[in-house]
């Protein structure tokens, strides 16, 4: 099974900028479609953004277009996240998930999850 390790989260100030990356161990990375989610507290789980096995299709939700890329770099088995004009409201712990596709697009077909990484955003 992938394991997946995310890194790169911290304390920002409004309008700055985080990269976070998931390193996963394990052969099926490189056909698996990557996503990355985030859970604030005493809130639900929320989709963030999605790549595709061979990073040609990308996927975002509405609070963070324009503002976060996902990107993907198979040779280093590595998922990014680059993040952007950070708000508050981007304030939660980020997780990478593996889809048990090349193109996972609902959170059930996501199988395999990081640890998390905190990203706190102040005022």
């Amino acid at each position: 099974q992938v394991q997946l390790v995310e890194s790169g989260g911290g304390l920002v100030q409004t309008g700055g900028s985080l990269r976070l990356s998931c390193a996963a161990s394990g052969r099926t990375f490189r056909i698996s479609g990557m996503g990355w989610f985030r859970q604030a507290p005493g809130k639900e789980r929320e989709f963030v953004a999605a790549i595709s096995w061979n990073g040609g299709s990308t996927y975002y939700a509405d609070s963070v277009k324009g503002r976060f890329t996902i990107s993907r770099d198979n040779t280093k088995n590595t998922v990014y996240l680059q993040m952007n004009g950070l708000k508050p409201e981007d304030t939660a712990v980020y997780y990478c998930g593996q889809g048990r596709t090349p193109w996972p697009t609902t959170e059930d077909e996501y199988v395999n999850w990081g640890q998390g990484t905190q990203v706190t955003v102040s005022s």
